[in-house]
Protein backbone atom coordinates (compact mmCIF):
# COMPACT_ATOMS: atom_id res chain seq x y z
CA UNK A 1 0.00 0.00 0.00
CA UNK A 2 2.34 2.99 -1.36
CA UNK A 3 4.81 1.05 0.28
CA UNK A 4 8.47 3.27 -0.27
CA UNK A 5 11.25 1.42 -1.76
CA UNK A 6 14.05 1.32 0.40
CA UNK A 7 16.99 0.16 -1.68
CA UNK A 8 16.62 2.17 -4.49
CA UNK A 9 19.90 3.94 -6.10
CA UNK A 10 21.11 6.88 -7.32
CA UNK A 11 23.81 9.37 -8.62
CA UNK A 12 24.07 13.18 -9.42
CA UNK A 13 27.97 13.04 -10.55
CA UNK A 14 27.76 12.73 -14.02
CA UNK A 15 26.67 11.20 -17.02
CA UNK A 16 26.37 14.49 -18.79
CA UNK A 17 27.65 11.80 -22.03
CA UNK A 18 23.90 10.33 -21.52
CA UNK A 19 22.48 13.55 -23.00
CA UNK A 20 22.81 11.94 -26.57
CA UNK A 21 21.66 8.95 -25.99
CA UNK A 22 18.43 7.61 -27.98
CA UNK A 23 15.56 8.73 -25.45
CA UNK A 24 12.85 8.76 -28.68
CA UNK A 25 10.51 6.78 -27.21
CA UNK A 26 6.98 7.90 -27.22
CA UNK A 27 4.64 7.70 -24.21
CA UNK A 28 3.11 4.57 -25.41
CA UNK A 29 5.71 1.77 -26.00
CA UNK A 30 6.50 0.82 -29.51
CA UNK A 31 8.88 -1.35 -31.94
CA UNK A 32 12.50 0.51 -32.91
CA UNK A 33 13.89 -2.06 -35.32
CA UNK A 34 16.13 -3.99 -32.72
CA UNK A 35 18.31 -0.64 -31.78
CA UNK A 36 18.84 -1.36 -28.03
CA UNK A 37 19.09 1.75 -25.88
CA UNK A 38 22.40 2.99 -24.21
CA UNK A 39 21.98 1.67 -20.76
CA UNK A 40 22.67 3.12 -17.25
CA UNK A 41 26.11 1.56 -16.08
CA UNK A 42 26.13 2.84 -12.68
CA UNK A 43 23.75 0.14 -11.39
CA UNK A 44 22.64 -3.49 -12.77
CA UNK A 45 18.97 -4.36 -11.85
CA UNK A 46 17.89 -7.71 -10.97
CA UNK A 47 14.35 -7.03 -10.89
CA UNK A 48 12.06 -9.17 -13.00
CA UNK A 49 9.51 -7.43 -15.55
CA UNK A 50 6.42 -9.13 -13.52
CA UNK A 51 8.40 -8.60 -10.22
CA UNK A 52 8.48 -4.92 -11.27
CA UNK A 53 5.15 -4.75 -12.15
CA UNK A 54 3.76 -6.23 -8.57
CA UNK A 55 5.73 -3.90 -6.99
CA UNK A 56 4.74 -0.92 -8.82
CA UNK A 57 0.97 -1.54 -8.64
CA UNK A 58 2.19 -2.36 -5.35
CA UNK A 59 2.93 1.57 -4.90
CA UNK A 60 0.08 2.68 -6.77
CA UNK A 61 -2.23 0.71 -4.20
CA UNK A 62 -3.08 2.84 -0.61
CA UNK A 63 -5.81 3.33 1.28
CA UNK A 64 -7.63 5.91 -1.45
CA UNK A 65 -9.26 2.72 -3.14
CA UNK A 66 -11.25 2.90 0.17
CA UNK A 67 -12.68 6.31 -0.71
CA UNK A 68 -13.47 5.57 -4.63
CA UNK A 69 -17.14 4.58 -4.05
CA UNK A 70 -17.67 7.63 -1.95
CA UNK A 71 -16.51 9.63 -5.09
CA UNK A 72 -18.67 7.94 -7.12
CA UNK A 73 -21.56 8.40 -5.10
CA UNK A 74 -20.56 12.14 -5.72
CA UNK A 75 -20.34 12.18 -9.55
CA UNK A 76 -22.53 9.34 -11.12
CA UNK A 77 -21.22 6.25 -12.67
CA UNK A 78 -20.32 7.98 -16.03
CA UNK A 79 -18.78 11.02 -14.77
CA UNK A 80 -16.41 8.78 -12.58
CA UNK A 81 -15.50 6.68 -15.57
CA UNK A 82 -14.42 9.51 -17.32
CA UNK A 83 -12.33 11.49 -14.35
CA UNK A 84 -10.71 7.46 -13.65
CA UNK A 85 -9.13 7.48 -17.64
CA UNK A 86 -8.30 10.87 -17.27
CA UNK A 87 -6.42 10.61 -13.84
CA UNK A 88 -4.88 7.43 -15.26
CA UNK A 89 -3.86 8.51 -18.30
CA UNK A 90 -2.17 11.25 -17.38
CA UNK A 91 -0.51 9.39 -14.25
CA UNK A 92 0.96 7.10 -17.21
CA UNK A 93 2.02 10.23 -19.13
CA UNK A 94 3.52 12.21 -15.98
CA UNK A 95 6.12 8.29 -15.74
CA UNK A 96 6.60 9.25 -19.36
CA UNK A 97 7.99 12.56 -18.51
CA UNK A 98 9.85 11.05 -15.68
CA UNK A 99 11.64 8.85 -17.66
CA UNK A 100 12.37 10.93 -19.96
CA UNK A 101 14.10 12.97 -17.49
CA UNK A 102 16.01 10.35 -15.98
CA UNK A 103 17.37 9.46 -19.54
CA UNK A 104 18.96 12.59 -20.25
CA UNK A 105 20.64 12.98 -16.82
CA UNK A 106 21.47 9.38 -15.39
CA UNK A 107 19.83 10.38 -12.27
CA UNK A 108 16.60 7.67 -10.86
CA UNK A 109 15.75 9.58 -7.71
CA UNK A 110 13.21 12.34 -7.46
CA UNK A 111 14.69 14.61 -5.29
CA UNK A 112 17.95 14.44 -7.48
CA UNK A 113 15.80 15.79 -10.45
CA UNK A 114 14.94 18.66 -8.87
CA UNK A 115 18.41 19.67 -7.33
CA UNK A 116 20.01 18.82 -11.22
CA UNK A 117 16.56 21.01 -12.38
CA UNK A 118 16.61 23.66 -9.74
CA UNK A 119 19.90 23.40 -7.53
CA UNK A 120 19.16 23.17 -3.77
CA UNK A 121 16.11 24.80 -3.85
CA UNK A 122 14.06 21.90 -6.66
CA UNK A 123 15.90 19.76 -4.63
CA UNK A 124 14.14 20.70 -1.43
CA UNK A 125 10.87 21.39 -2.99
CA UNK A 126 11.12 17.86 -4.01
CA UNK A 127 12.19 16.41 -0.69
CA UNK A 128 9.55 18.66 0.86
CA UNK A 129 6.00 17.71 -1.64
CA UNK A 130 7.04 14.24 -1.10
CA UNK A 131 7.05 14.62 3.01
CA UNK A 132 3.77 15.95 2.87
CA UNK A 133 2.26 14.00 0.44
CA UNK A 134 3.70 10.47 2.84
CA UNK A 135 2.49 12.56 5.83
CA UNK A 136 -1.07 12.12 4.37
CA UNK A 137 -0.34 8.92 3.80
CA UNK A 138 0.86 8.19 7.11
CA UNK A 139 -1.94 10.04 8.26
CA UNK A 140 -5.01 8.15 6.10
CA UNK A 141 -3.77 4.61 7.19
CA UNK A 142 -4.15 5.84 11.16
CA UNK A 143 -7.25 6.97 10.53
CA UNK A 144 -8.54 3.43 9.33
CA UNK A 145 -7.20 2.49 12.49
CA UNK A 146 -9.18 5.01 14.43
CA UNK A 147 -12.05 3.79 12.57
CA UNK A 148 -11.83 0.06 12.17
CA UNK A 149 -10.28 -1.01 15.38
CA UNK A 150 -12.93 -0.14 17.96
CA UNK A 151 -15.25 -1.74 15.30
CA UNK A 152 -13.60 -5.05 15.31
CA UNK A 153 -12.75 -4.87 19.47
CA UNK A 154 -16.28 -4.36 19.37
CA UNK A 155 -17.58 -7.30 17.08
CA UNK A 156 -15.01 -9.35 19.21
CA UNK A 157 -16.82 -8.43 22.26
CA UNK A 158 -20.28 -9.55 20.10
CA UNK A 159 -21.37 -5.42 20.96
CA UNK A 160 -23.93 -4.56 18.39
CA UNK A 161 -23.07 -0.65 19.85
CA UNK A 162 -20.53 1.47 20.89
CA UNK A 163 -21.25 1.65 24.86
CA UNK A 164 -18.27 4.64 25.04
CA UNK A 165 -15.66 2.38 27.41
CA UNK A 166 -12.11 3.95 26.46
CA UNK A 167 -10.60 0.82 24.74
CA UNK A 168 -13.32 1.91 21.87
CA UNK A 169 -12.11 4.81 21.56
CA UNK A 170 -10.03 5.21 18.33
CA UNK A 171 -8.20 8.05 19.67
CA UNK A 172 -6.92 6.32 22.33
CA UNK A 173 -6.61 2.81 20.44
CA UNK A 174 -4.18 4.99 17.83
CA UNK A 175 -2.13 6.31 20.41
CA UNK A 176 -1.16 2.84 22.06
CA UNK A 177 -0.83 0.89 18.56
CA UNK A 178 1.95 3.79 17.24
CA UNK A 179 4.09 3.66 20.57
CA UNK A 180 3.86 -0.39 21.08
CA UNK A 181 3.87 -1.23 17.42
CA UNK A 182 4.97 1.51 14.73
CA UNK A 183 7.49 3.37 17.07
CA UNK A 184 9.26 0.19 17.62
CA UNK A 185 9.59 -0.61 14.06
CA UNK A 186 9.81 3.18 12.89
CA UNK A 187 13.40 3.17 15.38
CA UNK A 188 15.10 0.37 13.40
CA UNK A 189 18.43 1.44 11.78
CA UNK A 190 16.91 -0.71 8.50
CA UNK A 191 13.31 -1.80 8.06
CA UNK A 192 14.02 -3.79 4.57
CA UNK A 193 12.39 -6.71 5.94
CA UNK A 194 9.19 -5.13 6.13
CA UNK A 195 8.62 -4.71 2.00
CA UNK A 196 8.19 -8.16 2.14
CA UNK A 197 4.62 -6.74 3.81
CA UNK A 198 4.00 -5.26 0.55
CA UNK A 199 2.93 -8.60 -1.00
CA UNK A 200 0.44 -8.97 1.85
CA UNK A 201 -0.98 -5.20 1.52
CA UNK A 202 -1.64 -6.07 -2.05
CA UNK A 203 -3.85 -9.27 -1.55
CA UNK A 204 -5.47 -7.78 1.61
CA UNK A 205 -7.10 -5.40 -1.42
CA UNK A 206 -7.51 -7.99 -3.76
CA UNK A 207 -9.41 -9.91 -0.46
CA UNK A 208 -11.40 -6.10 0.19
CA UNK A 209 -12.54 -6.09 -3.73
CA UNK A 210 -13.87 -9.38 -3.45
CA UNK A 211 -15.78 -9.09 -0.88
CA UNK A 212 -16.99 -5.91 -2.12
CA UNK A 213 -18.32 -7.58 -5.39
CA UNK A 214 -19.56 -10.59 -3.06
CA UNK A 215 -21.29 -8.33 -0.96
CA UNK A 216 -22.98 -6.32 -3.78
CA UNK A 217 -25.66 -9.43 -4.32
CA UNK A 218 -25.78 -10.52 -0.45
CA UNK A 219 -26.57 -6.67 1.20
CA UNK A 220 -30.36 -5.90 0.21
CA UNK A 221 -31.49 -2.52 -0.77
CA UNK A 222 -33.03 -0.24 0.98
CA UNK A 223 -30.73 -1.41 3.70
CA UNK A 224 -32.20 -3.61 6.72
CA UNK A 225 -30.68 -1.15 9.41
CA UNK A 226 -33.79 1.54 9.61
CA UNK A 227 -31.95 3.48 11.95
CA UNK A 228 -28.52 3.61 9.37
CA UNK A 229 -30.33 4.60 6.70
CA UNK A 230 -32.40 7.93 8.69
CA UNK A 231 -29.29 8.87 9.81
CA UNK A 232 -26.98 8.67 6.58
CA UNK A 233 -29.65 9.86 3.76
CA UNK A 234 -31.12 12.30 6.57
CA UNK A 235 -27.36 14.10 6.54
CA UNK A 236 -26.34 13.64 2.88
CA UNK A 237 -29.77 14.01 0.96
CA UNK A 238 -32.71 14.89 3.43
CA UNK A 239 -34.55 12.52 1.06
CA UNK A 240 -35.13 8.87 0.20
CA UNK A 241 -36.24 8.89 -3.51
CA UNK A 242 -32.89 8.12 -4.28
CA UNK A 243 -31.98 5.15 -1.93
CA UNK A 244 -31.66 2.42 -4.64
CA UNK A 245 -30.93 4.64 -7.88
CA UNK A 246 -27.94 4.47 -9.26
CA UNK A 247 -27.09 8.09 -10.23
CA UNK A 248 -25.30 8.53 -14.14
CA UNK A 249 -24.21 11.52 -13.90
CA UNK A 250 -24.54 14.75 -10.80
CA UNK A 251 -22.84 16.73 -9.19
CA UNK A 252 -23.11 18.37 -5.78
CA UNK A 253 -21.28 19.49 -2.77
CA UNK A 254 -18.77 16.92 -2.70
CA UNK A 255 -18.31 16.45 -5.77
CA UNK A 256 -15.27 18.60 -5.60
CA UNK A 257 -13.45 15.49 -3.75
CA UNK A 258 -13.20 13.68 -6.29
CA UNK A 259 -10.35 14.44 -8.63
CA UNK A 260 -8.17 14.58 -5.51
CA UNK A 261 -9.47 11.50 -4.27
CA UNK A 262 -8.57 9.95 -7.77
CA UNK A 263 -5.03 11.81 -7.68
CA UNK A 264 -4.28 10.65 -4.25
CA UNK A 265 -5.07 7.26 -5.34
CA UNK A 266 -2.50 6.76 -8.14
CA UNK A 267 0.28 8.34 -6.82
CA UNK A 268 3.55 6.39 -7.37
CA UNK A 269 5.74 8.85 -8.57
CA UNK A 270 8.61 8.99 -5.48
CA UNK A 271 8.78 5.13 -6.70
CA UNK A 272 8.81 4.78 -10.25
CA UNK A 273 12.57 5.68 -10.41
CA UNK A 274 13.36 3.01 -7.70
CA UNK A 275 11.97 0.80 -9.07
CA UNK A 276 13.49 1.61 -12.36
CA UNK A 277 16.97 1.24 -10.89
CA UNK A 278 16.09 -2.44 -10.05
CA UNK A 279 14.43 -3.62 -13.04
CA UNK A 280 16.56 -6.47 -15.06
CA UNK A 281 17.97 -4.93 -18.63
CA UNK A 282 16.36 -1.40 -17.75
CA UNK A 283 15.28 0.81 -20.63
CA UNK A 284 12.85 3.80 -20.83
CA UNK A 285 10.61 1.60 -23.26
CA UNK A 286 10.60 -1.72 -20.67
CA UNK A 287 9.78 0.82 -17.18
CA UNK A 288 7.22 2.64 -19.59
CA UNK A 289 5.79 -1.12 -20.41
CA UNK A 290 5.75 -1.91 -16.24
CA UNK A 291 4.04 1.52 -15.59
CA UNK A 292 1.59 1.49 -18.48
CA UNK A 293 0.53 -2.60 -17.08
CA UNK A 294 0.17 -1.43 -13.34
CA UNK A 295 -1.67 1.46 -14.50
CA UNK A 296 -4.50 -0.69 -16.04
CA UNK A 297 -4.43 -3.48 -13.09
CA UNK A 298 -5.13 -0.76 -10.65
CA UNK A 299 -7.64 1.04 -12.92
CA UNK A 300 -9.31 -2.03 -13.51
CA UNK A 301 -9.43 -2.63 -9.55
CA UNK A 302 -9.86 0.90 -8.82
CA UNK A 303 -13.47 0.45 -11.34
CA UNK A 304 -14.76 -2.19 -10.01
CA UNK A 305 -14.04 -1.48 -6.11
CA UNK A 306 -15.78 2.11 -6.75
CA UNK A 307 -18.51 0.85 -8.99
CA UNK A 308 -20.05 -2.05 -6.62
CA UNK A 309 -19.44 -0.37 -3.69
CA UNK A 310 -21.72 2.24 -4.95
CA UNK A 311 -24.17 0.12 -6.31
CA UNK A 312 -24.46 -1.86 -2.80
CA UNK A 313 -25.19 1.33 -0.75
CA UNK A 314 -25.78 3.84 -3.76
CA UNK A 315 -26.27 7.31 -1.94
CA UNK A 316 -26.00 5.91 1.70
CA UNK A 317 -22.16 5.16 0.84
CA UNK A 318 -19.69 6.80 3.92
CA UNK A 319 -16.39 8.21 3.00
CA UNK A 320 -14.71 5.13 3.78
CA UNK A 321 -16.39 2.18 2.31
CA UNK A 322 -15.01 -0.74 5.05
CA UNK A 323 -16.44 1.71 7.31
CA UNK A 324 -19.90 1.46 5.90
CA UNK A 325 -20.48 -2.28 6.06
CA UNK A 326 -19.77 -2.16 9.48
CA UNK A 327 -22.88 0.13 9.76
CA UNK A 328 -25.28 -2.69 8.12
CA UNK A 329 -23.63 -5.76 10.24
CA UNK A 330 -21.46 -4.29 13.06
CA UNK A 331 -20.57 -8.52 13.56
CA UNK A 332 -20.18 -9.71 10.34
CA UNK A 333 -17.29 -12.32 9.90
CA UNK A 334 -16.38 -11.66 6.14
CA UNK A 335 -16.17 -8.08 6.71
CA UNK A 336 -14.16 -8.70 10.26
CA UNK A 337 -11.67 -10.94 8.38
CA UNK A 338 -11.37 -7.98 5.35
CA UNK A 339 -10.95 -5.26 8.29
CA UNK A 340 -8.35 -6.97 10.82
CA UNK A 341 -6.36 -7.78 6.80
CA UNK A 342 -6.42 -4.16 5.78
CA UNK A 343 -5.45 -2.95 9.75
CA UNK A 344 -2.56 -5.02 10.15
CA UNK A 345 -1.20 -4.07 6.62
CA UNK A 346 -1.67 -0.51 6.99
CA UNK A 347 -0.60 -0.47 10.57
CA UNK A 348 2.74 -2.00 8.98
CA UNK A 349 2.57 -0.03 6.10
CA UNK A 350 3.17 3.03 8.53
CA UNK A 351 6.71 2.85 9.28
CA UNK A 352 8.17 2.15 6.24
CA UNK A 353 6.26 5.06 4.70
CA UNK A 354 7.80 6.90 7.67
CA UNK A 355 11.59 5.88 6.67
CA UNK A 356 12.06 8.29 3.19
CA UNK A 357 10.10 11.05 5.11
CA UNK A 358 13.01 10.83 7.81
CA UNK A 359 15.28 10.42 5.09
CA UNK A 360 13.85 13.86 3.38
CA UNK A 361 14.39 15.65 6.88
CA UNK A 362 17.58 14.64 7.47
CA UNK A 363 18.61 15.70 4.25
CA UNK A 364 16.68 19.38 4.83
CA UNK A 365 18.08 19.60 8.80
CA UNK A 366 21.37 17.57 8.63
CA UNK A 367 22.74 16.92 5.48
CA UNK A 368 26.35 16.00 6.47
CA UNK A 369 25.79 15.19 9.52
CA UNK A 370 27.01 11.50 10.92
CA UNK A 371 24.36 8.70 11.40
CA UNK A 372 23.05 9.57 15.21
CA UNK A 373 20.55 7.36 17.08
CA UNK A 374 18.94 10.43 18.91
CA UNK A 375 18.36 12.45 15.61
CA UNK A 376 17.18 8.93 14.40
CA UNK A 377 14.89 8.59 16.85
CA UNK A 378 13.54 12.00 17.69
CA UNK A 379 12.69 11.96 14.01
CA UNK A 380 10.22 9.44 14.30
CA UNK A 381 8.89 10.47 17.38
CA UNK A 382 7.90 13.44 16.10
CA UNK A 383 6.62 12.60 12.92
CA UNK A 384 4.23 10.23 14.52
CA UNK A 385 3.65 12.51 17.03
CA UNK A 386 2.74 14.76 14.64
CA UNK A 387 0.52 12.28 12.56
CA UNK A 388 -1.40 10.90 15.42
CA UNK A 389 -2.30 15.13 16.38
CA UNK A 390 -4.10 15.46 12.45
CA UNK A 391 -5.58 11.81 12.98
CA UNK A 392 -7.16 12.39 15.91
CA UNK A 393 -8.28 16.12 15.05
CA UNK A 394 -8.86 15.63 11.38
CA UNK A 395 -12.76 14.83 11.54
CA UNK A 396 -12.94 12.47 8.44
CA UNK A 397 -10.72 10.62 6.26
CA UNK A 398 -12.59 12.47 2.96
CA UNK A 399 -10.67 15.29 4.87
CA UNK A 400 -7.49 13.64 4.50
CA UNK A 401 -7.95 12.24 1.18
CA UNK A 402 -8.78 16.21 -0.32
CA UNK A 403 -6.36 18.15 0.98
CA UNK A 404 -3.34 15.83 0.24
CA UNK A 405 -5.34 14.72 -2.88
CA UNK A 406 -5.23 19.05 -3.84
CA UNK A 407 -1.61 19.50 -3.08
CA UNK A 408 0.84 17.36 -3.05
CA UNK A 409 -0.30 14.82 -5.69
CA UNK A 410 -1.09 17.32 -8.15
CA UNK A 411 2.71 18.50 -7.43
CA UNK A 412 3.93 14.92 -7.46
CA UNK A 413 2.00 14.27 -10.71
CA UNK A 414 1.82 16.91 -12.80
CA UNK A 415 3.75 19.84 -12.00
CA UNK A 416 7.02 18.54 -11.20
CA UNK A 417 7.26 16.17 -13.62
CA UNK A 418 6.28 18.90 -16.18
CA UNK A 419 8.69 21.58 -15.03
CA UNK A 420 11.58 18.77 -14.74
CA UNK A 421 11.37 17.75 -18.04
CA UNK A 422 11.25 21.45 -19.83
CA UNK A 423 14.62 22.55 -17.45
CA UNK A 424 16.16 18.69 -17.77
CA UNK A 425 15.92 18.05 -21.56
CA UNK A 426 18.75 20.36 -23.41
CA UNK A 427 16.80 22.98 -25.89
CA UNK A 428 19.65 21.75 -28.44
CA UNK A 429 17.72 18.42 -28.56
CA UNK A 430 13.96 19.85 -28.16
CA UNK A 431 13.84 23.37 -28.17
CA UNK A 432 11.49 25.34 -25.78
CA UNK A 433 8.75 26.25 -28.22
CA UNK A 434 8.93 22.30 -29.40
CA UNK A 435 5.69 20.06 -29.43
CA UNK A 436 6.66 18.01 -26.10
CA UNK A 437 7.76 20.61 -23.82
CA UNK A 438 5.03 22.97 -24.74
CA UNK A 439 2.75 19.52 -23.88
CA UNK A 440 5.05 19.30 -20.68
CA UNK A 441 4.33 22.81 -19.92
CA UNK A 442 0.30 22.42 -20.51
CA UNK A 443 0.99 19.38 -18.32
CA UNK A 444 2.19 21.36 -15.29
CA UNK A 445 -0.04 24.22 -15.91
CA UNK A 446 -2.89 21.99 -15.57
CA UNK A 447 -1.72 20.60 -12.09
CA UNK A 448 -1.67 23.95 -11.22
CA UNK A 449 -5.64 24.61 -12.24
CA UNK A 450 -6.42 21.36 -10.57
CA UNK A 451 -4.40 22.63 -7.79
CA UNK A 452 -5.89 25.42 -7.23
CA UNK A 453 -9.79 24.43 -8.12
CA UNK A 454 -9.54 21.85 -5.74
CA UNK A 455 -8.42 23.46 -2.82
CA UNK A 456 -10.27 26.71 -3.65
CA UNK A 457 -13.57 24.31 -3.57
CA UNK A 458 -12.53 22.13 -0.77
CA UNK A 459 -12.03 25.47 1.42
CA UNK A 460 -15.70 26.76 0.63
CA UNK A 461 -16.83 23.30 0.87
CA UNK A 462 -15.43 23.23 4.95
CA UNK A 463 -15.86 27.06 5.53
CA UNK A 464 -20.07 26.64 4.92
CA UNK A 465 -20.06 23.63 7.03
CA UNK A 466 -21.06 21.15 4.28
CA UNK A 467 -18.74 18.85 4.35
CA UNK A 468 -19.08 18.14 8.26
CA UNK A 469 -22.70 16.46 7.80
CA UNK A 470 -21.38 14.15 4.96
CA UNK A 471 -18.33 12.31 6.59
CA UNK A 472 -19.90 9.38 7.91
CA UNK A 473 -17.83 8.80 10.86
Amino acid sequence: MELQKMNGHSRDDGFDGVEAMAENDEFLPHKTGGKKEIQFTDFEGKTSFGMSIFNLSNAIMGSGILGLAFAMCNTGIILFIILLVLIAILSAYSIHLLLRSAGVVGIRAYEQLGNRAFGHPGKLLAACIITVHNIGAMSSYLFIVKSELPLVIQAFLSKQENTGEWFLEGKYLIIIVSLCVILPLAVMKQLGYLGYTSGFSLSCMVFFLISVIYKRFNIPCPLENKHYNQTILGDHFNTTDDICEAKLFTINSQTVYTIPILAFAFVCHPEVLPIYTELRDASKRRMQKVANISILAMFVMYLLTALFGYLTFYGAVESELLHTYSQVDPLDVLVLCVRLAVLVAVTLTVPVVLFPIRRAVLQILFPNKPFSWVIHIGIAFCLIFLVNVLVIFVPTIRDIFGLIGATSAPSLIFILPGIFYIRIVPEDQEPLLSRPKIQAACFAALGFIFMIMSLSFIIIDWATGESRSGGGH
